[in-house]
């Protein structure tokens, strides 16, 4: 198995590690360098937010975000954390919340105002830190000021990962209700949810971005996307292949821009993390994508 998995750090480039059963069997680059994660970040916020459920600071994701003192449009007065972590908000668009697909990054800056500012009440650090003591996180994580995107090392994404997999347990204990992730750590999508139409956002509450557009990256994502994490199924732009036809049904991914990404396969265990790396242009339901490559390669592996 280590020969055959050998030839993965060359192949991804950056720097990764692959953790099986919960031991980690290979590493390439710095393990210890912490960097902006980008849009892998938005599941952490996400497990931040379970947190938040657990705490009792909120009932579940069909929250609504106008309750949290937000001078909502009207069309967007329905919308919720559910709708913010399936990309479906409507915030900057002009369709009401559930209506249609954008990958929107201005909802995303509402998202995480939301959670720090008026969900907890805490600075992003202190938040964070649930994560990192539950985890015992070795490099720690780090926010950057005014949209709060996440920087993190391998060695501790991994662990993040792991805990995912595991749905909400580490090493045995569990952390948080299993309950949180099988309702949310699925496809949240609806496969023939439309694609938003173009339009200028409408940045009313004036809050920005937290790094790209309110339509943007790629129009994937109706029957894949949800809590913020990839699945591996068929959606409304690839109805006859799955997102990953080589990987086993089970998989889900965080996807990050700059090759940030960590994949996990819980039934085989397996969690495969790679931060400025070469994943390939998101391509879901070809099999000729680098992603789909490197997961097969991880499975035979």
């Amino acid at each position: 198995m280590l020969a055959l998995m050998a030839g993965m750090g060359p192949e991804l480039g950056g720097r990764g590690c692959v953790v099986r059963a919960g031991q980690t069997v290979r590493t390439w680059g710095d393990q210890m360098e912490r960097k902006d994660v980008l849009s892998s970040a938005k599941p952490v916020m996400t497990t931040l937010l379970f947190f938040a459920m657990q705490e009792g600071k909120l009932r579940d994701l069909e929250a609504r975000i106008g309750s949290y003192d937000w001078a909502l449009a009207e069309k967007d007065r329905g919308m919720t954390f559910a709708h913010l972590t399936s990309m479906t908000s409507g915030y900057g668009r002009p369709e009401a919340p559930g209506d249609a697909w954008a990958y929107n990054d201005f909802a995303i800056n509402l998202y995480q105002k939301t959670l720090f500012d008026r969900v907890f009440q805490e600075k992003p650090e202190a938040v964070g830190a649930r994560l990192e003591n539950a985890l015992g996180l070795q490099d720690g994580l780090a926010f950057r000021a005014g949209n709060r995107r996440l920087s993190a090392s391998v060695r501790d994404f991994a662990r993040i990962a792991e805990f995912w997999l595991n749905k909400g347990e580490w090493k045995g204990k569990r952390i948080l209700p299993r309950a949180y992730f099988d309702r949310y750590c699925r496809p949240q999508t609806r496969r023939d949810l439309p694609q938003t139409r173009k339009a200028e956002t409408d940045d009313y509450l004036r809050i920005g971005s937290y790094g790209g557009g309110s339509d943007h990256f790629t129009e994937y994502g109706a029957g894949i996307y949800g809590g913020n994490w990839w699945f591996n199924g068929k959606g409304r732009l690839h109805p006859r292949a799955k997102t990953w036809p080589g990987a086993p049904g089970d998989t889900f991914m965080s996807i990050g821009a700059g090759g940030n990404c960590a994949a996990m396969i819980p039934s085989r265990r397996l969690v495969l993390v790679a931060m400025g790396a070469n994943w390939g242009k998101l391509e879901p339901g070809n099999a000729a994508w680098l992603t789909n490559q490197h997961l097969a390669a991880l499975v035979r592996a």
